[in-house]
């Protein structure tokens, strides 16, 4: 039945791996409760000291802390196993220990008299040593550096997410690189989260062998004296030496353990291992070793210094650094190598087809730390902000910035392209600020005089410490990140309708499918096919009009769609109903309009030139540079007096207008009569082709 034990299942070498770790807390929780005969002891103090060992050089061999990422729990275990072992021999030691220095084992017996030359005295001595070694400087340090460590990979966190998140939009790593590197920032915050308090481990352990030693030595001491009718002399020596014996051969493993403790949270992460690592830093060195070896050759010419020892090391010195310093080609023999026939070219596959990126910015070389992720590339977290600012006010998601270093261009420049095609670069002084003029600043600032790439407006390139000087003054002062990512926003902008292409229509149409999914069905592909739906929005777009308020504008295709088919018409009907949206985002809350009119004169010739057919290609020249002179004339006036520049005018008229006047005089915003609503007031502030 499902869930039984067997042997079959127990000896599986996957189940029985499942199964080792459970097994040995259960056993290491059995010695603290169950006797154990010396020769148990032996075997498990052994292990023990093995287990320290082979702790160690795994974490010398690791390249980065996460390579020993089991190492807290490991910590734990071998704390635990330590204790349990002291249990288990103060219990022998106690009751046994009459009877001779080797009734705890003979790892006991060899550590109180081989290693301390039986003199209790000296072990007690050695053992503080050990501990105070132990405790106070490796512990604590490495205590101090995984609580710091932890602190300051938890601050990171932020800053690597938003790192991997711009390196997936930029399109440098997929989804399963991204998603291999959460994990791993997620790891190392837990790794030195868990070493922030198994290093309490360690610590507690250190203030458990010494209580464990007095313990020993008092219990022992008044067993053997009241119990075993020992003299002072003979009970004070057994027992000593026991307990010192017991306490070392606890301590030097914990101080094996703490060592390696303090390697793995000390080291930094390279591709080298620890002894990798000093040999490159530090015996590299060639001129440091010439110095050290003439110091100590000059100390081993002083008399009564032990000359040979001095001159000797200062001798193997000055080899290493002349192996050292040696050419690395020195003794390579000439090779005369058959020649390589040529590889045959391999058949062209669509592989070799790149796409072109929709939205790219290329930076030169100086630029590199702008857009870098892993130095947390203050660009890149302006690009992202950029796209939820275009998302949110537009009303669809655009397509990422594809960042790239190009070393053809300026050191100091960027392009922004679009399908491949630069729309748009400047230069920027990294280490410097813009300081911009909004036009009204009187005094001049010592820099190199530019323009501000966005908008065209005077600026001037300042040093860091001019910044407070230039705000007072009252300049608009942004740093080089915040140059170009103004520009990218303002292209971006600008160029809306043609970033939306046919999938962000789709995937728009999809968003709201979510929430209305009748809606969407009811009218594509069953009235209106997608590419009319697109061009309606794209027609908005290039007007200015966000496309927000998407169930509006599917409302009014659904009420015409099935008589009107033409998407210049539809987008008319659109903009009527979304009339209210397009005056506020132009005035705000405002009751009075103050807008520019047409002259009726003016008026009735245009409506004449319409119903003739005519386009606005095909306006008589004389007209056409009438018009677009007095409509930049008025335009001008309206900005002066603080107005936005609208042109009202009737609807017929409206497209007409918008087409012709939007390359000259692009900030003009052209509305018919039918798009203004109810309840506002018009107030014609200028005329075109008359006066105000």
């Amino acid at each position: 039945m499902n869930g039984s034990l067997s042997l079959s299942n127990i000896f599986n070498p996957a189940n029985a791996r499942a199964m080792a770790a459970p097994v040995f807390i259960i056993l290491i929780l059995a010695m603290l409760v169950l006797p154990l005969p010396p020769f148990a002891l032996d075997m498990l103090f052994t292990f023990n000291i093995a287990l320290s060992i082979m702790v160690l050089l795994v974490s010398l061999s690791t390249k980065k802390a996460l390579d020993f990422a089991a190492f807290p729990t490991v910590l734990l275990l071998s704390t635990l196993l330590r204790l349990s072992l002291n249990v288990a021999s103060t219990r022998v030691v106690l009751l046994e220990g009459h009877s001779g220095p080797d009734a705890a084992g003979k790892v006991i017996e060899a550590f109180g008299h081989f290693l301390v030359g039986g003199n209790y005295a000296v072990g007690i001595i050695v053992f503080v040593i050990l501990v105070v070694i132990n405790f106070i400087v490796i512990t604590k340090g490495a205590g101090r550096i995984a609580e710091v460590s932890a602190r300051f990979t938890l601050d990171a966190m932020p800053g690597k997410q938003m790192a991997i998140d711009a390196d997936l939009n930029a399109g440098l790593i997929d989804e399963n690189e991204a998603r291999r590197r959460r994990a791993e920032i997620a790891q190392e915050s837990d790794f030195y989260g868990s070493m922030d308090g198994a290093s309490k481990f360690v610590r507690g352990d250190a203030i458990a062998g010494i209580l464990i030693l007095l313990i020993n030595i008092i219990g022992g001491f008044v067993v053997g004296v009241m119990q075993h009718d020992l003299s002072m002399a003979d009970a004070a020596q057994n027992y000593t030496l026991l307990a010192i014996g017991d306490g070392l051969v606890a301590q030097i493993p914990a101080l094996v353990i703490s060592i390696a403790a303090g390697i793995i949270v000390s080291r930094v992460s390279t591709e080298e291992d620890i002894a990798g690592q000093m040999l490159s830093n530090v015996f590299s060195k060639t001129q440091a070793l010439y110095i050290t070896a003439g110091i100590l050759g000059m100390m081993g010419m002083i008399p009564g210094m032990p000359n040979f020892a001095f001159l000797l090391l200062a001798g193997g010195m000055v080899w290493l650094a002349w192996r050292n310093g040696r050419p690395k080609d020195e003794v390579q023999p000439e090779v005369h190598s058959a020649p390589v026939a040529a590889v045959e070219a391999q058949e062209a596959s669509w592989e070799d087809v790149a796409p072109i990126d929709t939205l790219g910015l290329e930076v030169g070389y100086r630029l590199i730390p702008l857009v870098d992720s892993s130095a947390d590339g203050e660009l890149v977290r302006r690009i992202k902000g950029i796209r939820k600012k275009f998302a949110r006010e537009i009303g669809f998601l655009p397509p990422a910035v594809h960042i790239r270093d190009n070393l053809e261009i300026n050191p100091n420049s960027y392009r922004i392209t679009l399908k491949g095609v630069e729309i748009g670069g400047g230069e920027v002084r990294t280490g410097s600020f813009l300081a911009i003029d909004p036009g009204s600043v009187a005094t001049a600032l010592p820099g190199v005089a530019t323009r501000d790439p966005a908008f065209g407006l005077p600026a001037v390139w300042i040093e860091a410490d001019m910044r407070e000087q230039a705000q007072a003054m009252g300049y608009t002062v942004v740093d080089p990140g915040t140059v170009i990512a103004t520009h990218l926003n303002h292209l971006v902008t600008l160029h809306a309708a043609e970033l939306l292409g046919r999938q962000e229509a789709q995937a728009l149409l999809d968003h709201l499918g979510k929430s209305a999914p009748k809606l969407v069905e009811d009218l594509v592909p069953k009235m209106l096919p997608l590419s009319s739906v697109q061009k309606v929005l794209q027609n908005l777009l290039t007007e200015g009009v966000a496309i927000r308020d998407m169930r509006t504008i599917i409302d009014t295709l659904l009420e015409h769609g099935a008589r009107v088919q033409d998407p210049h018409e539809l987008t008319a009907l659109v903009r009527v109903a979304l009339g209210r949206s397009i005056v506020q985002q132009i005035y705000g809350s405002t009751s009075e309009l103050p807008v520019i009119a047409l002259d009726q004169g003016l008026e009735r010739l245009l409506l004449q030139t319409l119903q003739a057919g005519n386009e606005g290609a095909a306006m008589e020249p004389g007209l056409a540079d009438t018009l677009l002179e007095r409509t930049q004339t008025s335009t001008q006036r309206q900005e002066a007096l603080g107005h936005p520049p609208v042109l009202l005018t009737p609807a017929v008229l409206r497209p007409l207008l918008a087409r012709f006047l939007r390359r000259t005089v692009p900030q003009l915003k052209v509305l018919s009569h039918a798009e203004v609503p109810e309840g506002k007031q018009i107030k014609v502030t200028s005329l075109v082709g008359g006066t105000a």
